[in-house]
């Protein structure tokens, strides 16, 4: 079997490079999430400072040869992540992606790229897989919203997360600016950092990047787990609604089980982003290590 080389199959090899991790680099996650973890910028438990776990967020889309087609409406769906180790200010990471799975749910086609990031030697430091979701015919009418604000009022948009009155960790609120936007999303213009751009691709503000969202939930994380977030976290997210430009998003999390992993707690929570009137916008759940047993966590809200 042979495929077009321009098609888009699972084992498409999508290549990868060299990053170099800088202070600049980190500066302007921060500028983008407003994520200032202290470790970023000064010694770290693992030694020098540490990059963020997401600091290459948007590796996957550095280069678009994965799209399909149709551009029109396509959205980020579902979100995959694993830590193994930290990457650490200075040092010079590898990259690679590959497209792992192709599937087609109700009228999207969705693409599934993995992106794989290890260290000089080779070491894994995460995987993560990305689930892009594109529509399978194209609306007739282009100059129609293929997602418009009110889609998140519907009731098979409402999700019930975060009600069994499990434990909470300290949550995260962000106000996401254009400024933001481009930060996390630029330099070059695009439907996440610009309204006209957006309007093109049919949507009718600024679509917030959902990575922006699984930043948040990293934030969380890291703040509570501290070095079990980069040795060992993991995340299962789906992107439920769309979060627009200038609009505020709190990111929570609450304790679900704790289990035993060789000598530490793997802690298992369940995560969700919300707009000030409830709407979830990002659902899933996350985890990650503790060294000691399982304790009440300070700071939940």
């Amino acid at each position: 079997m042979q495929f077009d080389p321009h098609d888009v199959y699972v084992g498409k090899d999508i290549g990868g490079r060299e990053v170099h991790v800088t202070p600049d680099l980190v500066a302007r996650y921060t500028a983008g999430t407003g994520d200032d973890h202290p470790w970023y910028t000064q010694p770290s438990p693992f030694g020098g400072a540490v990059a963020p776990a997401l600091l290459l967020h948007s590796e996957v889309y550095r280069t678009l040869t994965w799209y399909l087609p149709n551009l029109i409406g396509n959205l980020h769906a579902k979100q995959e992540w694993e830590f193994f180790g930290p990457m650490l200010v200075g040092e010079i990471v590898r990259t690679h992606s590959t497209v792992v799975e192709r599937y087609r749910k109700r009228n999207r086609d969705y693409i599934v790229n993995e992106v794989l990031v290890t260290d000089a030697s080779g070491r894994w430091l995460q995987r993560s897989r990305t689930h892009q979701s594109f529509l399978a015919e194209t609306p007739a009418d282009a100059h129609t919203d293929v997602v418009d604000k009110t889609r998140e009022k519907r009731s098979d948009r409402r999700f019930d997360i975060g009600d069994d009155g499990g434990e909470r960790l300290a949550s995260v609120s962000r106000h996401i600016t254009v400024a933001m936007c481009e930060a996390f999303s630029g330099p070059e213009k695009n439907y996440h950092n610009d309204r006209e751009m957006a309007r093109v691709l049919g949507f009718p503000d600024i679509v917030v990047q959902g990575m922006m969202s699984i930043c948040f939930v990293s934030e969380v994380m890291a703040r509570a787990f501290g070095e079990g977030w980069w040795l060992g976290g993991k995340l299962t997210l789906n992107l439920v609604n769309v979060v627009w430009g200038d609009e505020t998003i709190t990111t929570r999390a609450q304790v679900r089980a704790h289990e035993p992993e060789g000598r530490h707690t793997r802690v298992h929570v369940a995560v969700w982003g919300e707009k000030p009137d409830g709407t979830k916008t990002v659902i899933g759940t996350a985890s990650a290590l503790r060294d000691e047993p399982p304790h009440r966590f300070a700071g939940a809200n």
